[in-house]
């Protein structure tokens, strides 16, 4: 499916293909890709990147416009368990447009994060800056759950709160390595602004992209060293827990054996 928009009074409007300067594809198919490889000289094998989930993010401008590859987390699945998962998106920049391809969902550009937009640069800082703080409130979310599994495993004799832990930890683990490969995209972008059309409000406005997103891979890695150090020290909690149950049972045993003797 594609959306098109055009940048006017600081905000993006919805236009036709021929007016458009914002291109987004969600879930293209055939006659989209097509599309794109041609209005932007992208390869087949940049559409595959989107769709290969660990493809590490990179940047390429050796060609007509450029193309990133970025990380992004998904919307939270709760079928069951909770998932915290990161899939990739691609932004071609080329000929003042840009064009969005994701393999899933959508992005909210009627929020407060695209506004205030100038230029088909100021769209894509903003996006980058959006997904960060999308992991920025993930993080936060999972801290929560963290904690109220521990209270919950304190109490717990079974594994089913330890194991949605180790699903936390897993995901965090994700979360550092992508925040980690999309810095050094953001590096890159930052080593030569003017090859890519930057300003020097969109550099600033680039510079503090870069420190959100330093600070939610400082954060990731935090809470992975600590879910990960004290994993063991709550399965010991959940271990000893059965242990005072046993211990209670004995005790039951022990009491209630005579009066069994003396009735049989």
């Amino acid at each position: 499916m594609l959306t098109t928009y055009r940048i006017e009074s600081g905000q993006l409007i919805p236009a036709d293909t021929l007016s458009a300067q914002i291109y987004v594809y969600i879930q293209p198919d055939d006659a989209e890709k097509q599309d794109l490889l041609r209005a932007f000289g992208l390869d087949p094998s940049d559409l595959d990147a989107v769709y290969d989930t660990d493809e590490v993010p990179r940047l390429e401008s050796g060609r007509p416009g450029t193309y990133i590859v970025w990380k992004h987390p998904d919307n939270v699945s709760c079928a069951g368990t909770v998932q915290f998962e990161v899939s990739s998106l691609g932004i071609a920049m080329g000929n003042n447009k840009v064009a969005v391809i994701l393999p899933r969902t959508g992005i909210p550009v009627s929020g407060k994060e695209f506004k205030q937009i100038a230029a088909p640069e100021d769209f894509v800082l903003r996006l980058l800056l959006h997904t960060v703080h999308h992991y920025q409130g993930h993080l936060k979310a999972i801290k929560m759950m963290s904690q109220d599994l521990q209270t919950k495993i304190v109490t717990s004799m079974g594994n089913e709160y330890l194991l949605q832990m180790f699903e936390l930890g897993e995901s965090l683990v994700y979360y550092h390595n992508a925040l980690e490969g999309n810095c050094t995209v953001l590096m890159k972008l930052r080593s030569a602004p003017e090859r890519f059309g930057f300003s020097a409000e969109q550099v600033n406005f680039l510079d503090d992209v870069i420190i959100e997103n330093q600070q939610a891979s400082k954060q990731a890695a935090i809470y992975s060293t600590v879910l990960s150090g004290l994993m063991d020290a709550r399965g010991n909690i959940i271990n000893n827990n059965m242990n005072v149950l046993l211990k209670n049972l004995t005790i039951i045993n022990v009491v209630f054996l005579p009066l069994n003797l003396i009735a049989g």
